[in-house]
Formats: structure tokens, C-alpha cells, sequence
């Protein structure tokens, strides 16, 4: 498939796309003593969606405020924010910048770069394509994306509590961008 019916299978208008803080959310999965499951999400979070003529061209970016970690457990979040685990007093957040998307459809992979604290490593994510909708009450038009991916602590330096927490985090962003107000 050519790169021109690629982008036009994602039916996105040029420009920079702003994220709809209240219909996205940054999810992720880890596992305690390797038998059970810990979830969590990080409540706040900025990201801009760029698209240009061609998929070559589109890009995001997103950062996100660690100490807005959220487990349902307020102690548990709060040990996590110190200093002998995440610390986000040295570690305040995590960006991913894309460096390339390809894919078609429904199904795309986004390639990019994760940074927590002064740790970047390479970052794959499959991301699926939701749609595109125009919303009755203003006539703004959203597009949905689901990404999942996996992190290794220990790539990024977070290797406390081993044993306790496993390595692998899983990763689930569930993302809505309003499309510029130019092309709407």
C-alpha cells in the first residue's frame, strides 16, 4: 500500500489536533509478587496530535505529570511518589515524542521515544483508530485512538522493590483529539 492510501484511510485534517482532557486517559498494569495485578492510571497528562499532507508527517507528542499517579490506594500512591520509588521530586514527568507511524485502517504502530527523569529508550506502540466524529452539541469533530504497548522499569532506572513489583508495565492510553478549529 502507497503512503498516499495510507493517509487517506486515516481521515485526518492537517493541522495540530488538541487532546480532549476528558475523554482520554493514560492506563497501566503491573504486577505484584507475580500474582496478581495492580492497576493504575496518571490523571494529568497533556498531548497534541500533528498531521501533516502525509503519514511521513504525522506526529505526537505527550507529557505526563507523575506525581498524578492514581492506583485507588492513597498510601500506596503516596510511597510510590517518594523517593525511594518513582521520586518524583527528581522525576516529575514522562514525555513519548512519535518518530514514525505506519499502518492502515484501523490498525497503525507508532514509534517513538519515552523519557522518565533523564531516561529515553525506544517505545513502540500498536495503536488502533477509532473513528472520526462529529459531536452534535458544537460540531467539533473527534478522532479516538486506542495505544498499547510495554515498558521495562529497569530500562528507565526504576528498578525498585524487585520481587515485589514486576518489571514489565503494561501500558493502555485511550485518546481523543479535537480536530483544529480551521478545518472544522
Amino acid at each position: 500500500m502507497t503512503n498516499d492510501t495510507a493517509s487517506a484511510a486515516l481521515p485526518l485534517a492537517p493541522g495540530q489536533w488538541a487532546l480532549d482532557p476528558f475523554h482520554s486517559s493514560v492506563n497501566f498494569t503491573i504486577r505484584h509478587l507475580g500474582i496478581a495485578k495492580v492497576r493504575g492510571r496518571f490523571e494529568r497528562l497533556e498531548a497534541e496530535l500533528s498531521v501533516g499532507e502525509r503519514i511521513e508527517d504525522v506526529r505526537i507528542s505527550a507529557t505526563v505529570d507523575l506525581a498524578s499517579i492514581n492506583t485507588g490506594n492513597a498510601d500506596r500512591d503516596a510511597h510510590v511518589r517518594a523517593s525511594d520509588l518513582l521520586d518524583v521530586a527528581k522525576r516529575p514527568t514522562m514525555t513519548y515524542r512519535s518518530t514514525r507511524v505506519s499502518g492502515e485502517g484501523e490498525d497503525w504502530t507508532m514509534e517513538g521515544e519515552l523519557t522518565i527523569g533523564d531516561v529515553t529508550r525506544p517505545v513502540t506502540l500498536a495503536v488502533e483508530f477509532g473513528g472520526l466524529v462529529e459531536v452534535p452539541m458544537d460540531g467539533s469533530r473527534h478522532a479516538g485512538f486506542e495505544a498499547t504497548g510495554e515498558i521495562r522499569r529497569g530500562d528507565f532506572g526504576l528498578d525498585f522493590a524487585p520481587g515485589l513489583l514486576g518489571d514489565v508495565v503494561k501500558i493502555q492510553l485511550d485518546m481523543q483529539f479535537v480536530e483544529p478549529k480551521e478545518n472544522a
